[in-house]
């Protein structure tokens, strides 16, 4: 019995965590179970697709993606599942040339955006702010 091929790929921004599991099919993409054509909202949606549009048709349209997105906001998460996208597509089709297509493109696709939030601090409201002070 032949083995069918199944790749899972995450991909983190912020809070937000994605996980894509991707196996040969007709270029299904599904966030959260709902098509990636219905997605909303549509700025999230045109983020996702990103990877999509820059690998072309021939490379994702044979691939069935299912990406599981928690956490964080919804643009979080729309980067989350891009980078998951983006980084299945490489090892799926272990192209060079790809991975020089989406560095070019933008390179939070590939390598993620290690920034946090910075812990708040005692004294204020914030992680800077600070109480005001008055001498009189």
């Amino acid at each position: 019995m032949p083995v069918k091929k199944v790749l899972v790929v995450s991909g983190k921004r912020k809070t937000a965590m994605a996980r894509a599991v991707v196996k040969p099919g007709i270029g299904r993409v599904r966030i959260n179970r709902i098509p990636i054509e219905i997605f909303e909202p549509e700025i999230a949606r045109e983020k996702i697709m990103e990877p999509l549009i820059q690998a072309g048709d021939d490379v994702w349209k044979q691939l069935d993606m299912d990406i599981k997105v928690s956490g964080g906001g919804y643009m979080g998460q729309a980067e989350a599942a891009r980078m998951a996208i983006a980084n299945a597509l490489l090892k799926w089709t272990k192209s060079a040339h790809l991975r020089t297509v989406f560095v070019e493109y933008d390179r939070t696709m590939i390598a993620g955006d290690f920034r946090r939030k910075e812990p708040k601090k005692f004294g204020g409201s914030g992680a800077r702010a600070k109480d005001q002070k008055s001498y009189r």
